[in-house]
This record gives C-alpha cells, sequence and structure tokens, in this order.
C-alpha cells in the first residue's frame, strides 16, 4: 500500500514538473528528483528532495516513479533504454507518465513493465503552470482500476479532477480529446481579444462581459489577461503544443477521423515555429493574428 512512508522519484522538473513535485513535498512524501539540468530542481533540494545523478539510481530506490517529460521519444528513452525505468525499478512499483505522449507508446510501455511485475499508468494532465502551482490540474488516467487506487492520494495532491478513462493508453487518448478543444478555442480567444482591440475597446472590459457567459473557457479566464499584458511567458510552450497536434492529427488520421478546426491551428501555430516562438507560451498565438 503506497503511504507517506513510500518514496516517490519525480523524473522531469521544468514549468509543470517542478510545482507538481513541490506539492507531493508539501503533501509529506519523501521525494527523488533527477531531471537533465540540475539547477530547475535546486528549489526543491533545498526544500528536501534528495537528487539523483541518473534515472537507473532513482528507480532502484522509489516505490513509485512519476515522469513528466517532453516529447515521446524522450519517454521512451527514458521508459525502455537500456538503464531505463522499466528495467531498473524494482517489481511491485508503480510507474506513472504523466507527460502527453503516444497511446501507443503507453501500452508499449505497460506490456514491457507487466513483463517485469511492474505497474503503470498513463497519466497526462491539463491546466497549465497555474494549474500545477495550485495543486488543481485535470488528470486523465489510463490504467488498471486497483493501481489507480492505491496511488489515488498521490493524484489528489496534484490535481482536483483526477478521473480514471479506462485502460492503458485511455489518459493518453483522453489528453489528444483536450488538445483538439484547446486548439480550436485558442484560436477563438486570440482572435476575439484582437477584434476588441481593434474595434477600439478596453480588452480588460470586454473580458468581464465574456468571460462568463457563453464564451466562457479556461484560456479565456487565465491567458487572455495575459496577451492583454503582453505577457507570453510559457504556462505551455509552443512547441510542445505542437507536439500534442502532431500526435493528435496521426490518432485521428487512425481512426479515419478529418478534423479541420486542429488541422488550422496546426498550421498557426507552425507559423509561430518558423518565427523562433516554440519557447513561447500557446498565448503567443495572440501576436500573429494581430499583425
Amino acid at each position: 500500500m503506497i503511504d507517506k512512508n513510500s518514496i516517490i522519484g519525480f523524473v522531469g522538473t521544468g514549468v509543470m514538473g517542478n510545482s507538481m513535485a513541490a506539492n507531493l513535498m508539501k503533501g509529506g512524501f519523501k521525494l527523488l528528483v533527477y531531471n537533465r539540468t540540475k539547477s530547475k530542481a535546486e528549489n526543491l533540494i533545498e526544500n528536501g528532495a534528495v537528487w539523483k545523478d541518473n534515472i537507473e539510481d532513482l528507480s532502484k530506490s522509489a516505490d513509485v516513479i512519476i515522469s513528466i517529460v517532453g516529447y515521446p521519444k524522450d519517454v521512451e528513452e527514458i521508459y525502455l533504454g537500456e538503464h531505463g525505468i522499466v528495467n531498473s525499478a524494482r517489481p511491485g512499483s508503480i510507474i506513472i507518465d504523466m507527460t502527453t505522449s503516444k497511446p501507443s507508446l503507453a501500452k508499449k510501455i505497460y506490456e514491457k513493465a507487466k513483463e517485469r511485475g511492474i505497474y503503470v499508468l498513463d497519466a497526462p494532465v491539463s491546466g497549465g503552470d497555474v494549474g500545477a502551482r495550485d495543486g488543481v490540474l485535470s488528470i486523465m488516467v489510463g490504467g488498471e482500476k486497483e493501481i489507480f487506487e492505491k496511488v489515488r492520494q498521490i493524484f489528489d495532491l496534484m490535481g482536483n479532477n483526477v478521473v480514471l478513462q479506462g485502460g492503458p493508453g485511455a489518459g493518453q487518448h483522453t489528453k489528444m480529446c483536450n488538445q483538439i478543444a484547446i486548439a480550436a478555442n485558442m484560436m477563438g480567444v486570440c482572435e476575439a481579444m484582437v477584434y476588441a482591440k481593434k474595434a477600439g475597446l478596453d480588452p480588460q472590459t470586454v473580458l468581464k462581459s465574456i468571460s462568463s457567459g457563453g464564451a466562457a473557457s479556461w484560456s479565456l479566464s487565465n491567458l487572455a489577461p495575459r496577451m492583454i499584458k503582453g505577457d507570453f511567458e510559457p504556462g505551455f510552450y509552443v512547441k510542445h503544443f505542437v507536439k500534442d497536434m502532431n500526435i493528435a492529427l496521426s490518432e485521428a488520421k487512425a481512426m479515419n477521423l478529418d478534423t479541420p478546426a486542429l488541422k488550422l491551428s496546426k498550421s498557426l501555430y507552425d507559423e509561430l515555429l518558423k518565427e523562433d516562438k516554440g519557447d513561447c507560451g500557446t498565448q503567443v498565438l495572440y501576436k500573429l493574428i494581430d499583425k
């Protein structure tokens, strides 16, 4: 049974992972951390997390291993590499990948880990840097119900909307639904804010009217204020959003599903990548529309 005496290994302390790991520590769990850039974990180390020099050492020492990294290739490397998590974790360990990745890769990791007596959940998240900081992420989980229930208290420290969606890969498929909805919505939010500006309105006042009506959305409430202020720092990177849209387009094609809004959004974000804005927040689409 997972309890406060259990040791959690956390891999990936970037924009979101850092806050997620911090919330686990605040909840009373002992934490081991690893990140490619150690400086991004310094605040956690200063507050009691134990640094591990590599993933193999971390995996051998933890009861639960959580990861949130950048791309599917990173997920495959840290899990299925020779010294990766699947080959290093102890039998009976539970591993949770919270990266937005390919459903097929989630299933592959599940099967490989099962051969070694290791349990796996795929659990991508939504809510950005603010949701991670405040511990109110939406967490979409795929895997076995019994394992999900064992680590539920861990999820509850990071999110307030935690749902088991089905078997292995179901969490990743659900995250694709989330990203498809966001992709179309972000275009509308950006266009609305630029329209308000061009019409000579006060965008802040416009937000008071439209953010609680039929147009209400997380992006409108949380990202439109950043657009108005000219704040394009990442709560979620453009480059990672494009990665997610590529996965969603690939999965949709495999299901013979046409997604015209997703295709249009992807084409706009591709323009941002050409302008070297991959490390900006997704709200930087505002600048492309406001040309």
